[in-house]
C-alpha cells in the first residue's frame, strides 16, 4: 500500500507538501504569545524585511510608531524585536525596568570575533566586572580630572596646526578629526598617542572607518537576518570580518609589547592596570581575551561616536555662518585668541554649549540606542516581552519630537537656551540612560567642547567656492555626514 502511495504521488504534490510543511513550521515558529506589542503584515520566511528602509530607517520607525503607537515589534528573519519610542516608555525600560532588560543580544555580524566578551557585548558579571574596573582605571588616568584635560588640550593643538596646514584650501576634514580624537583615547590605553603619518595608526583608522560603513550596507543588515545563508555567500560582510581580526590582531600586538617590557610596580596606561589585575585575581573574568576585546571597545566607541560628531558640528558652522559667528564672539569675549579653551570655560560659554548640544541633538548619531536583550519575561505598558527578546530603544522619537522641540526639524540652538542661558532639556539623551549608559560620557563631552572650541577659535569653516553643502546622511554603525571638503580660513 505504502509503495502504491508513493508511486501515486506526483513530484509537483511533493513540492507543494513540503512547501505547507515549511509555511507551517515557519508560523509556528514565529507565533507570538498572547499580549505581545503589535507589528504589521509579516512575509512567511523573511518577516519584516519589505518593510526595510536602508537609506532612512528613522523614516520607517517613525511611520510604524504613528501607526502601532510607541511599542510595536518586528521580524527580521530569525530575529525578533521590539521597539520602543518615548520618554515614558524609553525611562520604563532602562531605568524603571532596566534590570529586566540589562543583557545584550548576540549579533549575528559581531559574534565571529567579539561573542560575549569585553565592555559593550558582554552580559552578566562579566560585563560588571569589566565595566567596574574600566571605570576605575580611566578615573586614576584622569577621567573628569585634569589630567585627562590636559592630553585633550594637547591633541587640540595637534589638530589645529594640521588645519592650518590646508591655508584655508578645500579639504576632507575626516581624517584628521579621527587621528586627533583617537589619540586622546591611544593615550590613556596605549600610554602614548601616534604621529598622524603613522603608516601603522593610518591603517587603523582606514580599517575602522571601511568597517563602521560595512556595517551599514544593505547586504550586512541582512546577514543579520539570515546568517545560517549569507555567511557561505560573498559581500561586505566577509570584509566585515576579515578586518575584526586584523584590529584584533593590532590590539593584540600591542598587550604582546606591553608583556615584554611591563613593570608590576609601575601602571603607564588601561592595558599595564589590567595586567596587574590578571596578576592578582587568576580566577576572575580579567582574562587576556577581554582585555583585547575592551582594548578594542575603548579604541572604537573613544573614536567614531566623539569623531562623527565633530564632523556634524564643523559641517553645521560652515552651513549656518551666522550661528558660527555668534559662538566666535562668545570665544573671544570670554577665552580670546592667547590661551587655549579650558573647561572651566563651558559654563561662561552657554551659546556655544547650546550649539554644541544641538549638533548632537540634531546629528543623532545613534538613533536607535544599542540594543538590549531581555532577561526575564517582563510586562511593559500592558504587553509581554518574553525572555529573549530584543529590544530597541528610539532615542529619535525623544531627539526629534515635535511636540517638544520648537522646531525638531531645524538647526537651532534656542532648543538649549532659556533666558540667554543654558538649559538642558530632559529629553536630550544621547548617551542613553540606566546602567549600561556611555561610560566615555565625561571624555566625550570635555573632547566635543575643547576640540569644538580650539577650532572656531583659531579658524572660520566655510563652504568651498561655488559648493552648496549638503546636510546627506551616511549609515554606518553610526549616523554620519556624507563626505564633505570645508575650507577652514584662519582668523
Amino acid at each position: 500500500m505504502l509503495h502504491f502511495l508513493w508511486e501515486s504521488i506526483s513530484f509537483q504534490m511533493l513540492l507543494v507538501f513540503f512547501f505547507v510543511f515549511l509555511l507551517v513550521a515557519d508560523y509556528m515558529k514565529r507565533r507570538k504569545p498572547k499580549h505581545f506589542p503589535p507589528s504589521p503584515f509579516s512575509l512567511p520566511f523573511l518577516g519584516h524585511v519589505h518593510l526595510m528602509n536602508p537609506s532612512n530607517p528613522q523614516a520607517m520607525v517613525q511611520k510604524l510608531t504613528e501607526k502601532y503607537g510607541d511599542i510595536f515589534s518586528l521580524q527580521m528573519g530569525d530575529m525578533t524585536f521590539v521597539c520602543v519610542n518615548g520618554l515614558r516608555m524609553i525611562k520604563e525600560v532602562l531605568v524603571n525596568q532596566g534590570d529586566n532588560f540589562m543583557d545584550r543580544p548576540e549579533i549575528p555580524i559581531d559574534k565571529e570575533v567579539f561573542s560575549s566578551l569585553g565592555l559593550v557585548s558582554s552580559n552578566g558579571h562579566l560585563w560588571k566586572q569589566q565595566r567596574r574596573f574600566t571605570l576605575t582605571t580611566l578615573r586614576n588616568f584622569g577621567l573628569g580630572k585634569r589630567g585627562l584635560e590636559e592630553r585633550i588640550q594637547e591633541e587640540c593643538q595637534y589638530l589645529v596646526d594640521v588645519f592650518r596646514e590646508e591655508q584655508g584650501n578645500p579639504f576632507n576634514p575626516r581624517c584628521k578629526i579621527s587621528y586627533a580624537v583617537a589619540n586622546v583615547i591611544c593615550s590613556v590605553t596605549f600610554g602614548s598617542r601616534f604621529d598622524y603619518h603613522d603608516e601603522e595608526f593610518q591603517n587603523l583608522l582606514q580599517v575602522l572607518n571601511e568597517t563602521f560603513l560595512l556595517h551599514g550596507s544593505i547586504v550586512s543588515q541582512l546577514y543579520n537576518a539570515f546568517p545560517s545563508i549569507l555567511k557561505f555567500l560573498p559581500g561586505p560582510h566577509q570584509t566585515i570580518f576579515k578586518n575584526w581580526k586584523w584590529m584584533q590582531s593590532f590590539a593584540q600586538k600591542k598587550i604582546d609589547k606591553h608583556k615584554e617590557n611591563w613593570n608590576p610596580s609601575e601602571s603607564r596606561d588601561f592595558i599595564d592596570s589590567y595586567l596587574q589585575e590578571m596578576a592578582k585575581d587568576t580566577n576572575s573574568t580579567l582574562q587576556e581575551e577581554n582585555l583585547v576585546a575592551c582594548t578594542l571597545d575603548l579604541l572604537i566607541a573613544g573614536t567614531e561616536t566623539t569623531s562623527t560628531t565633530i564632523r556634524w558640528a564643523l559641517l553645521f558652522m560652515a552651513k549656518y555662518p551666522e550661528i558660527q559667528a555668534r559662538v566666535q564672539a562668545e570665544i573671544d569675549a570670554v577665552i580670546g585668541q592667547a590661551r587655549q579653551p579650558a573647561l572651566q570655560d563651558r559654563n561662561n560659554m552657554p551659546y556655544t554649549n547650546a550649539v554644541i548640544h544641538e549638533v548632537q541633538r540634531k546629528g543623532n548619531i545613534i538613533p536607535f540606542n544599542v540594543p538590549r536583550l531581555t532577561v526575564k519575561d517582563t510586562f511593559v505598558d500592558g504587553y509581554l516581552i518574553p525572555k529573549g527578546t530584543v529590544m530597541v530603544t528610539s532615542l529619535t522619537s525623544l531627539m526629534l519630537d515635535k511636540n517638544v522641540w520648537e522646531t525638531p526639524d531645524a538647526f537651532n540652538p534656542g532648543h538649549f537656551l532659556k533666558d540667554g542661558q543654558f538649559w538642558k532639556n530632559e529629553y536630550f539623551m544621547p548617551f542613553s540612560i540606566g546602567k549600561r549608559s556611555c561610560l566615555g560620557e565625561l571624555l566625550a563631552r570635555a573632547e566635543l567642547f575643547l576640540f569644538f572650541t580650539a577650532l572656531l577659535q583659531k579658524f572660520t569653516l566655510q563652504a568651498p567656492p561655488d559648493t552648496t553643502l549638503s546636510l546627506e546622511m551616511q549609515l554606518g554603525i553610526t549616523v554620519a555626514p556624507r563626505p564633505y571638503k570645508i575650507c577652514a580660513v584662519p582668523r
